[in-house]
């Protein structure tokens, strides 16, 4: 059917649906937003847009959460940004509790759906998605390292000067300040990176991706949507097509890395079922360290979760 909703219409929803409708990924797109008329009109802008599109993409909008069924993937952009005053437990509560409402409406209209979750805190929140759905941990992926590999190879060829095309992307860890890009692994065309860039080059290309989207916020006192929305749209094609793409992505590990009842950021293969395979890869001792700071991270959003009894009766 390749139907794909997507819960929340502002810049980043509107976005991948835009990406998606002029790269004629699927065959219909379902906007919904709890801002009176915001789906409505974006729905109709895309949907003319999709006129210049190679295939014709059906692009419409929901009233009611409840309306919007059979989706073969969702994505949740819905939450709300942290606001002046605002500690980081009352933000995960809002966005939890946001969450439990948006997941409720999937489970019972779209039961066989892929969720992608963008909302943030995007860890904790992918692993909230988990525990209230209980489904199989293929099925939930939390869109992350799409967005920071692309920053990455975005500084990586400002520094080079080649085409970030054929450069590879590979950030691990949290979406948020502890990320972990990771540049020595990367090539560009068939050359390793570290052979093409000092030492010095590589330590600023790791702290301009960090900050990848602070610097966008720093420009237009918001944060990016463009970047994030084709990052949404890449990993739908990979799922639609069983493209069987690697891209590392938030999803549940189970003993993977060490750990496990926790979500983060690792490669996977993405395909027509989700997360195909979490890929392992051998980590130094030093990058270790830095991916337990990363999921001691995300361990204390989930614990403030479960401190407010947030998943009782799950």
């Amino acid at each position: 059917m390749r139907k794909v909703g997507i819960v929340g219409a502002g810049s980043v929803g509107a976005s991948a649906a835009y990406a998606l409708t002029l790269m004629g990924t699927c065959k219909e797109i379902v906007l919904f937003d709890v801002a009176p008329g915001v789906a409505q009109g974006k729905a109709i802008d895309i949907a003319q847009a999709g006129y210049y599109a190679p295939q014709d993409t059906i692009v419409t909008h929901v009233d009611k959460p409840s309306d919007m069924k059979n989706c073969d993937i969702v994505v949740i952009t819905a939450g709300v940004p942290r606001k002046p005053g605002m500690t980081r437990a009352d933000l995960l509560m809002i966005n939890a509790k946001i969450m439990k409402s948006v997941v409720g409406n999937i489970i019972e209209n779209s039961p066989q759906a892929i969720i992608i979750c963008v909302s943030n805190p995007l860890d904790v929140m992918t692993y909230a998605i988990h525990k209230i759905t209980g489904w199989n941990r293929n099925r939930i992926i939390g869109m992350a390292g799409a967005l920071d590999g692309s920053r990455m190879a975005y500084q990586i060829s400002k520094v080079t000067g080649l085409s970030s095309r054929q450069t590879g992307s590979l950030v691990i860890g949290d979406h948020g300040e502890n990320m972990i890009p990771l540049p020595s692994k990367v090539q560009v065309g068939d050359i390793p990176l570290n052979e093409l860039i000092s030492k010095e080059d590589m330590e600023g290309i790791i702290e301009r991706t960090r900050f990848g989207g602070a610097e966008i916020v720093k420009h237009l006192g918001t944060s990016g949507y463009y970047g994030p929305g084709r990052a949404i749209a890449h990993m739908i094609e990979a799922i639609l097509n069983d493209a069987q793409t690697v891209v590392s992505s938030s999803v549940l590990l189970a003993g993977e890395y060490g750990y496990k009842d926790v979500s983060v950021g690792v490669p996977v293969v993405l395909g027509k079922n989700g997360v195909e395979k979490i890929i392992e890869l051998d980590l130094d001792d030093e990058i270790k360290s830095k991916f337990k700071v990363s999921v001691d991270s995300i361990q204390s959003g989930i614990d403030i979760l479960n401190e407010n009894n947030f998943f009782k009766g799950e």
